[in-house]
């Protein structure tokens, strides 16, 4: 069993989705992302397996990422952040989100 404290470890903080681009190198469909944090984070790179969505989709929904863990080399491409989802009824991702808006940084608690 995790703990509270090992769950106050994981840096959970919400951004809004600035850039998607195809990610043809990776080994299962995904898209590159840049997340922007807000001042304090700022904006950070991820790989998202989560090509139901369409770019257009993507850009400008907010998500909800763990901020620090350490960076992960993905297909020659550095993923800083991990952008949370679940599978959907259908099998495929779907990403968590604020169901309203939220403060860019915001920190899951």
């Amino acid at each position: 069993m995790a703990t509270f404290e090992d769950f106050q470890r994981l840096d959970i903080r919400t951004g809004v989705i600035v850039e998607v681009e195809d990610f043809p190198r990776a080994r299962k469909p995904a898209y590159r992302i840049v997340v922007d944090f807000g001042p304090e984070i700022g904006k950070k790179r991820s790989s998202v397996q989560a090509t139901n969505y369409t770019k257009e989709e993507l850009k400008g929904m907010q998500v909800v990422a763990v901020v620090n863990l350490p960076p992960k080399n993905i297909a020659g491409f550095l993923s800083e952040v991990l952008v949370l989802g679940v599978p959907g009824e259908d099998g495929q991702v779907s990403l968590l989100v604020p169901s309203r808006p939220a403060l860019l940084g915001g920190r899951v608690y």
